[in-house]
């Protein structure tokens, strides 16, 4: 059998390199393979389309991308990434469609199709310089600083809506609460309360967007959408970096072997769910 190309229109997307966050792809689309068996065989024309996606490298540390030192504010890379992942179809059908926008404060924001604008949201805290420093020691510098660059890759972000709504924003209320301290799972626990009608720390603010969390229809869809099927049990129950008694305790670590431990789970969370979303986007 001879094989003859034919019809190929490639075009090819230069992103940027691996050190910015985001590899090259090339995209191949409308080619025809002209297959001939023999001088007087039929031709056999087999239309196909290849789509080679975009690479995310899941262990770049979004603090090199940004002036201020936040990026959730200004890393231009974290928002490329966050248009990438969850430019895509909701849970209710429709069809989710992001483009990234500056304000007048020189922030990054995405807009969309279906609420306000969204910004990005570092989920899991370090905790270090926090608190009148009364962690200091409590990691080696080793430690730590694996902590503070896990969490800024991009399996530690999410996106929130970006403005205030009859308050605080989701991003301010968790972070200044007493009973979360900025904890994705404490969070992740208020956000199911709110898709089963039930009370949490959170309520009246995740209440205020309920446009935005109505998008993924239940909670099962809230975590298929963003990839944090780590953060729950088969039974769908919020696994805790700590020990967790109804929101009662102390949100912080109390000792250092609380902390030690909260930084493994964390670690963990963030290497599962960076693997899921480099998963989601190559298979």
């Amino acid at each position: 059998m001879v094989l003859h190309l034919a019809d190929w229109k490639i075009t090819a997307t230069i992103a940027p390199c691996k050190s910015n966050g985001l590899h090259g792809a090339m995209v191949a689309e409308s080619k025809t393979l002209q297959a001939s068996v023999g001088r007087h065989s039929p031709t056999i024309k087999m239309k196909f389309d290849v789509k080679m996606t975009e690479q995310i490298d899941i262990d770049f540390d979004f603090r090199k991308d940004s002036k201020c030192g936040d990026p959730d504010t200004d890393s231009l890379k974290l928002y490329e990434t966050h248009k990438l992942l969850w430019n895509k179809e909701l849970p209710n059908g429709k069809e989710f469609t992001l483009e990234i926008k500056g304000d007048s404060y020189g922030r990054f924001l995405l807009k969309n199709n279906f609420t306000m604008n969204l910004s990005s949201d570092r989920m899991c805290p370090h905790f270090d310089g926090k608190y009148s420093n009364k962690f200091d020691g409590w990691l080696s510098d080793n430690e730590r600083e694996e902590l503070k660059h896990k969490v800024r890759t991009i399996g530690g972000h999410i996106v929130f809506p970006a403005h205030k709504k009859n308050g605080f924003t989701i991003n301010q209320a968790r972070g200044v609460s007493r009973i979360i301290c900025d904890r994705f799972d404490l969070t992740l626990e208020c956000i199911k309360r709110f898709y089963k009608d039930q009370e949490s720390p959170l309520s009246k603010t995740i209440t205020n967007y309920n446009d935005f969390f109505d998008l993924f229809v239940d909670f099962n869809g809230y975590v298929d959408f963003f990839h944090l099927q780590d953060f729950v049990d088969q039974n769908g129950q919020i696994k805790f970096s700590l020990p967790f008694d109804n929101f009662n305790r102390p949100p912080l670590p109390q000792t250092i072997d609380e902390y030690k431990k909260y930084k493994e789970h964390t670690l963990d969370l963030m290497n599962n769910r960076n693997r899921r979303i480099l998963k989601s986007i190559t298979s």
